[in-house]
């Protein structure tokens, strides 16, 4: 099939079926890498050999008319699934009024609605404002700077195997080296680690768990410096980590006890990802205050920091801020994504598309012992890959299986500390026998390496 024969039309009307015309990367992919090779800066890499030309529903389409079965979106953000008709149809519409007059200064009704939406939907019925911003590592950045302006107090902990940026600050944050932080320092300063709840591999109940970072942190750093703790509460580039029960409580009351605010990171667990609007409602935790970013927008650039009223309102006036932060067409973008979320059906649609996933992996890991570990809620899903003889981090079969999957026309990431996870973050809007056969072949690349 030809390119000029597919219709470039985004969302459902492409045909939902993987299709393999060409090898991937194919020769106008391939011109395209070419290009990129020559164009871009080499430190900007890609995952999938494609051009991508056209996606919706539960595919992308390349410009070689291979259509892929898209188990990524574009790293959990378009969640109710690329160009979703009202998400399209409010751009256009934001687009022909006007692109920018910036918040700061002319504003306008769509960041207010936002914001309003926000307080309304993130945990806990207290008095909440928000801030609106342009990526997850800006939401990180603010959230810390409100947090310190808001106690006074300077340090912020962070943990194992965190992700939240790549940013100058966001870099100390994140605990990988490679690639986010290796060569980049020096990071910024009063930044500490405290260990995270890893079921898996620490063996710890959630109590426990607790007690060991909680002294942890006391010795090192001292609840009467610390400004903030902030958490991803289900982590996202650390490996899909859920932390076992009882863990996020704990830190939670500690936070309360000390007068230390508590950050939880929902830039990629939020929006209906988990099955639940927030992956904080899977643990009962209520937080101060609240990153998001990724699936608000549907692939427009928006963050937003969300907390208690009085957090929020300590930075004085001018504090907060950007030139771009609360872009309207953006803001559009995430209201009409926000009523998808809301009307559609989408938190459920997670929850069966987990359990989907956590029926075929643990069917693998009964298998094969070098399933080592499955793990997650709704559709924000992981296997870690393991030597079966020791239960090491098996980087190199994860990175094999991947490559191969998306050989085969199947969009999968890989993530984790040790490079040994395969998350699974489909589009909310893909249907199950696109799921399935995505499964199929990530199975079948399992057993053939």
């Amino acid at each position: 099939m030809s390119l000029d024969t597919l219709p470039l039309v985004g969302g459902p009307t492409l045909p939902q079926e993987r299709r393999l015309v060409t090898a991937i990367p194919g020769p106008r992919s391939q011109e395209l890498l070419e290009r990129k090779a020559a164009a871009v800066a080499s430190g900007v890499g890609h995952t999938v050999p494609i051009q991508a030309v056209a996606a919706g529903g539960g595919v992308v389409v390349d410009a070689d008319g291979n259509s892929l079965i898209d188990l990524g979106s574009g790293i959990a953000v378009t969640s109710v699934g690329n160009a979703h008709p009202a998400v399209v149809k409010a751009v256009q519409e934001q687009v022909a009024a006007f692109t920018h007059t910036c918040f700061m200064i002319s504003p306008y009704d769509s960041y207010v609605a936002v914001a309003e939406a926000l307080n309304r939907l993130t945990p806990g019925d207290h008095a909440k404002k928000s801030a609106l911003f342009n990526s997850g590592a800006e939401a990180v950045e603010n959230a810390v700077k409100i947090a310190r302006k808001y106690t006074g107090r300077q340090a912020v902990v962070a943990f194992d195997h965190a992700y939240h940026g790549r940013t100058n600050l966001t870099m100390a944050l994140t605990a990988k080296n490679m690639p986010y932080k290796s060569g980049f320092g020096p990071f910024a300063a009063e930044v500490y680690r405290a260990p995270l709840s890893y079921p898996f591999r620490d063996g710890l109940s959630g109590p426990d768990a607790a007690a060991k970072a909680i002294s942890l942190i006391e010795k090192q750093v001292g609840a009467d410096n610390l400004a903030a703790v902030i958490i991803e509460p289900i982590q996202g580039e650390g490996g899909f980590i859920v932390p076992a029960d009882g863990f996020l409580n704990a830190i939670v009351d500690w936070c309360r006890d000390n007068g230390v605010v508590f950050i939880a990171d929902e830039v990629q667990s939020g929006f209906a990802r988990t099955g639940a609007m927030f992956a904080s409602e899977h643990f009962g935790i209520v937080p101060d205050l609240v990153t998001t970013a990724k699936g608000i927008a549907a692939g427009l650039p928006l963050a937003a920091v969300t907390g208690r009223a009085e957090i929020m309102d300590a930075t004085h006036t001018g504090g907060l801020g950007g030139t771009y932060g609360g872009n309207p067409i953006a803001c559009a973008a995430a209201l009409a994504s926000i009523d998808a979320f809301e009307n559609e059906g989408l938190v459920e649609r997670a929850q069966q598309i987990g359990e989907h996933l956590l029926g075929r992996l643990r069917e693998l890991q009964q298998s094969d012992p070098r399933v080592g570990d499955v793990r997650g809620h709704g559709a924000m899903i992981a296997a870690e890959f393991v030597d079966p003889a020791t239960g090491a981090p098996d980087a190199a079969l994860t990175a094999a299986v991947a490559k191969a999957a998306i050989a085969e026309g199947v969009i999968v990431l890989t993530c984790g500390t040790y490079g040994n996870v395969i998350r699974f973050l489909p589009p909310l809007s893909i249907g199950d026998d696109l799921l399935n056969e995505g499964l199929d072949v990530v199975a079948a690349a399992l057993a053939r390496n």
